[in-house]
């Protein structure tokens, strides 16, 4: 089952300066992998790539964006993001 919604990047200060979105708590994957690490098919904007979500300590769902994904949007951004399960490789 694949999970679709609207999210807004941030940017992470810290090294590497990584871009993401929150997976909002009902478009969460059910199942956690190991390390937090949830392996899907994100797609965002029409981009397909596949990657994995993972869980912060805090309980966050996040997945990160790269570069070549989010192309000119950056932080502040809105972008349209879906999530189909994948299984681990």
């Amino acid at each position: 089952m694949s999970a679709t919604f609207r999210a807004t990047m941030f940017r992470y200060d810290g090294p590497g300066g990584w871009t993401f979105v929150e997976v909002p708590a009902e478009q969460r994957p059910l199942v956690v992998g190991a390390w937090g690490r949830t392996p899907v098919r994100a797609t965002v904007d029409g981009v397909c790539w596949e990657t994995s979500v993972w869980t912060e300590r805090s309980g966050r769902v996040l997945l990160a964006i790269p570069k070549q994904v989010r192309r000119a949007k950056q932080h502040g951004d809105e972008v349209e993001v879906s999530l189909a399960p994948r299984a681990a490789p």
